[in-house]
């Protein structure tokens, strides 16, 4: 899985639209990040941007962000309603698919340490990235605002992690920084069928981790409750790692749940909405809809939609746009508008539009492959053939997890679905990694070789590339003989009606394995050092002989069933 980060930087300019375009703009240079929000705030003075792509250009793009604030910004002459230490005043790494927060820790820290050692700019690490437990809190990283930082820096107990005690002209204009890490915050509302906002709020305090507040007889309305030191004594809701609180919307006449998940690993969103649901109940209140604000990795959305099909009893292994389908209907996030996970998933908004062939029409695919091309070739249509094989034996899975009579074994099912999804997404991916080995060898033709120099930099190129096109072929073999065992058991155990089904699928997957095959051997005889070729051509005879031995049960199952 690709490492996807979010970054969330706050800078210290709200009003000045020329400075945030410029900053933005240091953000854009950088390759490989997607900026997806820019929030300027007038009364804070502070804007907010929003850019996502793979660890190491996020953090290239938030250094070049910052280097830039401190360009632009100078916090002498910095007003505004919110707290801030610094013309970069947070800059926190997000996790959101493929990467641990712990990871992205890791990052964070390496991230204040250039700040400081480039641009002389010191930094706190807060949250997942501070050094100390206290740290963890932004409000101690941040106390006392930018105008404290000339006695912070000299108090050896609040000086920065990555700084030292001089307070230089590059300080006192761009401040301090707070560089942390921390889990991804959904920020959600939850639609009630009343207009109250007291009700609202009682709903909201049964739920939030902090709770309510303690009263005499448990009512909303006795005395305070203290303890023996004379502090608040506090009933914790139910939902670890959530804020909320009531309110009532103009807009759309209701009143609402209003909630900021800040560990969804704790507490995912779909749990999050099925608590809201039954405390709303038990007040005599109904959730008519959710309301995500902002974006999602598509991770909330998948794991929803997995936990609705499970507590249905249905399959698990449908596609993820059908998944998707199930979580968005499931808790109603297009009650008060459309929702468009293309608009609101992260990943979906990070997607590349060039069209791969994969993405292609059937007719598409055929006749670009017909044409006076190379490419797509034979490897790409082993490729395709091994994704139809494993779709084959997906279906009849799902076929039969629904069958009558059959209810109690739809997990059985589900799990051999979920299996073929799986190949036939990896099967998916190989048709255009064939394409793009086969390119990758042609650009090596391209290369300059006119010294001797050059001649051995495109011979080396020239090896590793025709290499590479030898093992992408193998991988479609491995991963169109894992679609085997798949066609067997369905075979075997599936809906019967579907026997010719799991037989297609099994014709389909060894015509891949004995495709690829060829494509391996052609790449590996185009090799000069035909030592790493030996192990290659060893596994893919190897895989033949399993694949044919696994077509011929899988043919005789199929018989027992379409025998006149």
């Amino acid at each position: 899985m690709k490492q996807i980060i979010e970054c969330v930087p706050n800078y210290s300019e709200g009003r000045d639209k020329a400075v945030i375009d410029r900053i933005v703009e240091a953000i854009k240079e950088v390759e490989g990040v997607t900026v997806l929000d820019v929030d300027p705030g007038e009364a804070t003075n502070r804007t907010v941007v929003t850019f996502v792509g793979e660890p190491e250009p996020v953090c290239e793009a938030a250094f070049r962000g910052a280097r830039k604030a401190q360009e632009l910004i100078d916090m002498r002459k910095h007003h505004g309603a919110h707290p801030r230490s610094g013309a970069t005043d947070v800059l926190p790494l997000i996790p959101v698919a493929g990467i641990t927060l712990q990871e992205c820790a890791h990052l964070a820290r390496s991230l204040a340490k250039r700040m400081w050692e480039e641009l002389g700019i010191p930094c706190y690490c807060y949250e997942a990235a501070a050094f100390t437990p206290e740290r963890k809190n932004l409000a101690v990283c941040r106390a006392g605002e930018y105008e404290a930082l000339p006695e912070k820096l000299s108090d050896p107990a609040r000086k920065p992690d990555f700084g030292n005690d001089q307070y230089t002209e590059t300080v006192a204009k761009a401040g301090a920084s707070n560089v942390g890490a921390r889990d991804f915050l959904v920020a959600v509302n939850f639609n009630l069928n009343t207009t109250s906002t007291r009700r609202a709020m009682a709903v909201a305090f049964d739920v939030r981790e902090k709770g309510r507040k303690a009263r005499e007889g448990g009512s909303l309305t006795g005395k305070l409750l203290k303890d023996e030191h004379g502090e608040q004594i506090w009933i914790p809701g139910t939902l670890k790692g959530c804020k909320a609180i009531g309110w009532y919307i103009d807009e759309y006449g209701i009143a609402q749940v209003s909630m900021n998940i800040t560990d969804i690993n704790a507490t995912p969103l779909h749990i999050a909405y099925e608590e809201v649901c039954r405390a709303a109940s038990a007040r005599g209140l109904k959730v008519t809809g959710t309301e995500i604000v902002g974006l999602v990795p598509k991770k909330v959305l998948i794991d929803a939609g997995r936990f609705y099909l499970e507590k249905q009893q249905r399959s698990l292994g449908i596609s993820e746009q059908e998944i998707v389908k199930i979580a968005v209907k499931s808790m109603s996030l297009d009650d008060l508008k459309p929702f468009n996970p293309k608009e609101k998933v992260i990943e979906y908004l990070m997607a590349d539009d060039k069209k791969g062939l994969a993405q292609m029409t059937v007719e598409g695919f055929v006749r670009e492959t017909a044409s006076e091309s190379p490419a797509p070739g034979g490897g790409s249509i082993s490729a395709c053939m091994g994704a139809f094989g494993a779709a084959l034996a997906t279906m009849v899975a799902n076929l039969s997890a629904h069958k009558r009579g059959w209810d109690d074994r739809w997990k059985e099912f589900s799990d051999v679905a979920e299996k073929g999804q799986a190949l036939l997404d990896e099967l998916l991916l190989l048709i255009d990694e064939d394409t793009a080995a086969f390119n990758r060898i042609m650009d090596c033709f391209s290369m300059p070789k006119g010294t001797e120099e050059e001649k051995a930099a495109r011979a080396k190129a020239l090896e590793e590339a025709t290499l590479y096109a030898a093992e992408v072929p193998l991988r479609t073999m491995e991963a169109s003989l894992k679609a085997l065992p798949l066609a067997l058991e369905m075979a075997q155990k599936g809906n019967p009606a579907s026997a010719s089904d799991a037989g297609v699928a099994a014709l389909a997957a060894v015509a891949a394995v004995k495709g690829a095959r060829l494509n391996v051997r052609i790449n590996c005889a185009g090799l000069t050092d035909k030592t790493p070729a030996k192990p290659l051509l060893k596994r893919a005879d190897e895989i033949v002989s399993a694949a044919e031995q696994l077509q011929t049960e899988i043919l005789t199952a199929v018989e027992t069933h379409i025998t006149m």
